[in-house]
């Protein structure tokens, strides 16, 4: 990937790289982290773990095996592993099979709200808890969970996922259009481990998303969050009784391709839940399709040209703090100056 430009890695952090039900059974399964292969398995205890996908007998991958009770097995030798990485089991083998030298790498893992998380760095304890996807499954709300894969850094789909100037063109009719602009003001906060904007006097947005959440209309309440690392928040409030709130977990299969686990929580005064289903998948993966296409001419531009070149106005708002933020915590800086008193700028937008 010499041709494309380079990202910053957080590793000591959380990030999703499953849902719940696909690690499940006597398969383990591979998924790649910041480029390195990981294999999950479930034991019969239900606990779930996640290694460094290689066996350090012969290097073949652990995920080329089994589940075996509460270890994962390779496929070549048998040698068996549990959670923590130790060697278990050497079917051929008479001696004890545990050896510091027979250790595979283990990744802490959490399991909440239907997603496997595991921690990027398997040399660190973590220090932090996994995100909390906010109002999912409260009563009242229908939640949807959807996962998809996308080409692009974390940073450029984050970006993407908050910009609201390309809706009305990328999105037109299902947020926007270039029609009856009208002037808001972005009141923008970059905090140490966060940035938030929100837009004040925003009229409910014209497209088809806005009059299926609240056809009567209302006052709308718009905020766009990013959460270090990896999390992006959409909020929308029209009227008393419409909301909506689209999280969406970023996880960097590489530096320049990334998953995203998405998180929508709906309540509508209008539609009943049974009805709202049917309707926002597909709505969202609509959306979604037309991001990857940008995303993926995105890349292609950085490779035709060998290089990553910006220009920006003042409307691009929470990219270029996201990557601020990413920088620093890569360098192993911790926003010193944005605990004691967060950045904040207004900018006038036209919507």
């Amino acid at each position: 990937m010499s041709d494309l430009p380079k990202v910053p890695r957080v590793k000591k952090a959380w990030y999703v790289l499953a849902r719940s039900g696909e690690v499940q059974g006597n398969k383990p399964l591979r998924r790649r982290l910041w480029g390195s292969p990981v294999v999950m398995f479930r034991g019969s205890d239900g606990h779930v773990g996640a290694l460094v996908d290689r066996c350090p007998h012969r290097d073949i991958p652990l995920s080329f095996g089994d589940v075996v009770g509460n270890n994962v097995a390779c496929g070549y030798h048998g040698w068996q592993f549990d959670r923590t990485g130790e060697c278990k089991r050497i079917p051929a083998f008479e001696g004890t099979a545990a050896h510091k030298t027979r250790c595979a790498t283990a990744y802490p893992v959490r399991e909440q709200q239907d997603f496997i998380w595991v921690w990027a760095d398997p040399n660190t304890e973590p220090d932090c808890d996994p995100y909390w996807f906010e109002w999912a499954d409260r009563p009242g709300y229908l939640t949807v969970r959807h996962e998809v894969s996308a080409e692009g850094s974390l940073h450029a789909l984050a970006e993407n996922a908050l910009d609201v100037p390309h809706t009305a063109f990328l999105h037109r009719g299902l947020f926007r259009n270039d029609n009856d602009r009208n002037p808001i003001t972005c009141v923008l906060e970059r905090h140490a481990d966060k940035v938030v904007c929100e837009y004040i006097g925003e009229p409910r947005p014209p497209g088809f998303a806005a009059r299926l959440l609240s056809p009567s209309g209302g006052a709308v309440k718009h905020f766009d969050r990013f959460f270090m690392p990896c999390v992006v928040q959409v909020e929308y409030a029209i009227g008393d009784e419409n909301h909506i709130l689209t999280h969406a977990a970023l996880t960097p299969i590489d530096d320049h391709e990334t998953m995203l686990f998405s998180v929508v929580c709906v309540r509508s005064s209008r539609i009943p839940k049974r009805l709202i289903r049917p309707l926002i998948q597909p709505l969202a993966m609509r959306i979604f399709q037309q991001d990857a296409v940008v995303m993926a001419l995105q890349k292609q531009s950085y490779r035709d040209f060998g290089s990553q070149k910006y220009t920006s106005t003042e409307i691009d708002l929470l990219g270029p703090h996201i990557l601020k933020l990413l920088n620093r915590a890569a360098r192993g800086q911790t926003g010193e100056a944005d605990r004691r008193k967060p950045y904040r700028t207004e900018v006038r937008m036209m919507v």
